[in-house]
């Protein structure tokens, strides 16, 4: 069957656990990222052009690059590249997940237009490929792909799945975004000159993830580059302080910000949450999820 279109839809992610090691020689560093992908989405719809563009649609779209340093037109290069065609498609986003907020929303737009490309264009190239296609792309662009809970190690982009039970999230959206890369110099002033341990997983994390337990979660919710964000934002910890006033379990910085997540029992509470953020005029808005979720699907 020959598609003119394709949508995949792509979720946002909240990372339970980042563990970061010492700056590597590449200016990268070693992490133990635990993602756990959430029903925040995307949708990106790939459609058969003449060349290559993108556009956008949808909260914050007006920060959204629309040239070739969009990753999901660096993703359709890429895959057109591999495949030794021209990359004709227009890529159309619609925006959902919160723009440079630390829940991944560029890389997941990278993933859902590799998805859509390769279907639109009956490539069939193996899910392997793909996910080396992913990381080369970012850190975070493999997970978007895999969706539901893993442990990523490396740069973030070597995967190993566990388990996760259902959980329950709040995330307050501040205005204006982070750079994750600035996120990083800060987290290497702040540790200049003190030993940096190697990152690893936590046992009782994964342990409680796997539980669906949300009052064992949260006492072991971990981010190490939340100092980071708070010395460029320190506003956000007025945010986390309103989510936890307002009854969350635990609350972080989700990524490198500025984004803040808190985690709450059930539907009912998070109600309570997000209404007693917005009431503090600490945060733009909010948005309730849910998770594991599932990684980029095609819809159509």
């Amino acid at each position: 069957m020959t598609r003119t279109s394709v949508t995949v839809r792509v979720p946002a992610k909240v990372n339970v656990q980042l563990a970061v090691g010492a700056a590597r020689p590449d200016g990268f560093h070693d992490l133990a990222n635990v993602f756990l992908a959430v029903s925040l989405f995307d949708e990106v719809t790939a459609t058969a052009a003449d060349e290559l563009t993108v556009t956008c649609a949808g909260p914050d779209a007006d920060q959204v690059p629309l040239d070739r340093t969009n990753l999901a037109a660096r993703a359709a290069e890429v895959l057109a590249a591999r495949a030794g065609i021209a990359p004709s498609v227009r890529l159309h986003i619609a925006k959902n997940i919160p723009v440079a907020g630390g829940m991944a929303g560029g890389s997941a737009d990278g993933a859902a237009a590799l998805l859509a490309c390769d279907t639109l264009w009956g490539l069939g190239t193996p899910r392997a490929e793909l996910l080396d296609i992913c990381a080369e792309l970012g850190s975070d662009v493999p997970f978007s792909l895999v969706g539901g809970a893993a442990l990523g190690t490396g740069r973030g982009e070597l995967l190993t799945p566990v388990d996760a039970g259902a959980f329950h999230w709040v995330f307050a959206v501040a205005d204006g975004g982070l750079s994750t890369p600035a996120v990083f110099r800060e987290f290497d002033r702040l540790t200049a000159g003190t030993p940096v341990p190697e990152p690893v997983a936590s046992p009782a994390l994964l342990a409680a993830l796997a539980s669906g337990d949300a009052d064992l979660l949260a006492p072991v919710l971990a981010n190490d580059l939340q100092a980071a964000a708070l010395s460029l934002r320190p506003q956000l910890a007025r945010t986390l302080a309103a989510g936890t006033g307002a009854g969350a379990l635990a609350a972080l910085v989700s990524g490198s910000g500025p984004t803040t997540a808190f985690l709450v029992r059930d539907a009912e509470a998070a109600a309570k949450v997000a209404a007693g953020l917005e009431a503090s005029g600490t945060c733009r808005t909010t948005r309730v999820a849910s998770s594991p979720a599932p990684g980029a699907t095609v819809v159509t």
